[in-house]
């Protein structure tokens, strides 16, 4: 995993956030402020620009590029919980990159976003779709598996840790406010999460086939 396997990830990331756009405005106007899929799209349009304007040397350099950034273009909570995470990630992250070392990365990058958010599994927001993700990372490595079939694994937790909040009760943020009306919608951090570890298991499959070729 080198740097442009990173770059590669956040256009992805960005390219995904840009079509369900409206769909994660969509889940956050039913129990928060509308504006997520909003946010998001200019959030990681500016990671894009800001990788291409400041190219970086390492692939933790292109981590704290982007939480950097995201912390500073998105407002709301997003912006300073994908920042934090990115950063964080950025910090733990060593070069070279191997895929346990990842996996310690992506669990410090949820970490942060648990401390700053103040959440915990089950309270309805991106942890339920982080967490589950971090626990099937670290397990794949620990099984011996490949960078395809560990990021997939993890995509998958976190598609079903997002689909898990529907019937959930909101405990934390603005949709705590609506109590039980929280209940029957999908957290749009949590299904944003789960876009963007669907990107990285998308990058891991062009890295998989370009090795094949």
């Amino acid at each position: 995993m080198d740097i442009g396997f990173f770059v590669t990830w956040f256009k992805d990331a960005a390219e995904q956030i840009r079509l369900r756009r409206d769909h994660l405005t969509e889940l956050d106007a039913a129990i928060g402020d509308a504006d997520h899929g909003v946010n998001l799209d200019r959030g990681f349009t500016e990671v894009c620009k800001a990788l291409e304007d400041w190219p970086p040397t390492a692939p933790a350099q292109a981590l704290l590029t982007a939480g950097t950034t995201l912390i500073r273009r998105v407002g709301g909570a997003s912006g300073p919980l994908y920042g934090s995470a990115f950063r964080a990630m950025g910090k733990a992250l060593q070069d070279p990159v191997t895929l346990p070392g990842f996996a310690a990365a992506f669990e410090a990058g949820v970490v942060a976003v648990q401390r700053l958010g103040k959440a915990a599994p089950g309270d309805k927001t991106m942890i339920d779709a982080l967490a589950p993700a971090s626990r099937a990372l670290t397990a794949a490595t620990q099984e011996g598996l490949t960078p395809y079939e560990a990021f997939h694994r993890a995509a998958v937790a976190a598609e079903e840790g997002s689909r898990a909040t529907i019937p959930m009760r909101a405990r934390k943020g603005r949709a705590s406010y609506l109590g039980e009306r929280s209940v029957g919608h999908e957290d749009p951090g949590a299904a944003s999460s789960a876009l963007i570890l669907g990107a990285l298991a998308g990058v891991a499959v062009k890295e998989a086939t370009k090795e094949v070729d």
